[in-house]
C-alpha cells in the first residue's frame, strides 16, 4: 500500500492521488475509489473529484479486506482479499457458482455477500476465474473487478496449480507424468479415451508423498486444466481417489472426496507481484495416511 499523503494546496481527489502515486497504475487507484478503499481523513471516499484542503491526509486503507484466514460464511476461510482479487478455501460440500439446483449456498453468492458488506442492494460483487468441483476443498481466486478476471483468466494456464490426493493402492512409480485424452461431453462424467477431434488433451504431473499398505497421498501439478482430469487419471491409474464412487473408488473413509488444492502460483493482476499460497491437506484427509 502507499504512504499516507499530506495535501498542500487544493485540489480533486482522484488527479491527486495520481499525482501522489505516480509509480502506481491508475487503473489500480480508481479501482480502490471505486470500492472505497481511499480516505480522506480516515473517511471513505468514493467520489472522484472530491475537494481537498491543504491539511488533508489521504490513504489507502487496507481495514475494509477480510483478516487472513477469518470465515466469510458456509465455512469459506479467506486467505487473501484486496481491491483486485480474493483468495480463498473452498470447503468440500460446496459448489463453486450456482446450479439449477443450488442457487445460493454456494462460493460465489457467500462472497458477493460479502463484498457487498451483508448489503443486497450493493452493487459490488465478485467474478469465476476458475472452479473447484463441489466435493474438492481448497484454494481459489475470485476476482473483484471485470479487468482483474479478464487478466487472470487470460494467463490462467500458467499459473501454478497443485493439489494433493489420498487415494487408494499404491502407484507403480514414485513420480511422473500421466498424459491421457479425455472426452467431456458427458456433463456428469468425463472418460479417457483414444484421442479425436472430440477429446482434450490432459497432462499431470505427480509425485508420491507418503504411503501405506492400502492408501498413498500423491501430489499433482497441474499443466493442463481439464474437468476431472485427476480423478479421472488417478482412476485410470488404478489409484481411484478415495470417495470418489463415480471413478471406481470402494472406499470413502473421510466421507468426503479426498482432493484439495493445496498451492497456487500466479501474477497480481494489476501489481503484477508474484502471489504464492498454500493450504495445508485438510487432517481428516492427512490423518488417513
Amino acid at each position: 500500500m502507499p504512504k499516507p499523503s499530506t495535501v498542500s494546496s487544493p485540489a480533486e481527489l482522484l488527479a491527486y492521488c495520481f499525482e501522489a502515486w505516480p509509480d502506481l497504475k491508475k487503473k489500480q487507484i480508481r479501482t480502490w475509489l471505486k470500492f472505497q478503499a481511499i480516505t480522506v481523513n480516515g473517511r471513505p471516499i468514493s467520489q472522484f473529484n472530491h475537494p481537498l484542503e491543504p491539511g488533508d491526509v489521504v490513504a489507502v486503507r487496507n481495514d475494509r479486506y477480510a483478516a487472513p484466514r477469518s470465515l466469510v460464511g458456509s465455512g469459506i476461510r479467506v486467505f487473501f482479499e484486496d481491491a483486485d482479487i480474493i483468495v480463498i478455501d473452498k470447503p468440500p460440500s460446496l459448489l463453486s457458482i450456482a446450479s439449477e439446483a443450488e442457487q445460493e449456498r454456494t462460493a460465489y453468492h457467500q462472497l458477493t455477500d460479502h463484498v457487498r458488506s451483508g448489503n443486497p442492494m450493493a452493487r459490488a460483487r465478485v467474478w469465476i476465474v476458475h472452479r473447484l468441483d463441489k466435493e474438492t476443498s481448497g484454494l481459489m481466486v475470485f476476482a473483484k473487478t471485470p479487468e482483474s478476471k479478464e487478466i487472470l483468466q487470460s494467463r490462467w494456464d500458467d499459473a501454478e496449480k497443485r493439489y494433493e490426493a489420498v487415494v487408494e493402492g499404491r502407484l507403480r512409480e514414485s513420480s511422473g507424468i500421466f498424459e491421457s485424452d479425455l472426452d467431456e461431453t458427458n456433463p456428469y462424467k468425463v472418460f479417457s479415451v483414444a484421442r479425436s477431434e472430440n477429446t482434450r488433451h490432459a497432462v499431470t504431473h505427480f509425485r508420491v508423498l507418503a504411503s501405506i499398505p492400502n492408501r498413498s497421498l500423491v501430489e499433482l501439478t497441474l499443466e493442463t486444466g481439464r474437468r476431472h482430469q485427476i480423478r479421472v487419471q488417478l482412476a485410470e491409474a488404478g489409484c481411484p481417489i478415495i470417495g470418489d464412487k463415480k471413478y471406481g473408488a470402494k472406499s470413502n473413509p473421510a466421507k468426503r472426496l479426498g482432493l484439495h488444492s493445496s498451492a497456487l502460483r500466479f501474477p497480481h493482476p494489476v501489481s503484477g507481484k508474484d502471489m504464492v499460497f498454500t493450504c495445508p491437506l485438510p487432517k481428516e484427509l492427512a490423518r488417513l495416511v
